[in-house]
């Protein structure tokens, strides 16, 4: 899922493609990423 910068409107299109925003008209989005903390381990 993708969410618009300018608005933070959800995106839910498949295409990146002449992606713009339904709400604001704005073509800048960011990819939502999960909030996971990644542990390292030490070998």
């Amino acid at each position: 899922m993708y969410r618009c910068v300018q608005c933070g409107e959800p995106n839910r299109s498949t295409s990146s493609m002449g992606l713009q925003c339904d709400k604001c008209g704005s073509r800048i989005f960011v990819k939502e990423r999960p909030n996971i903390k990644k542990e390292l381990g030490s070998d």
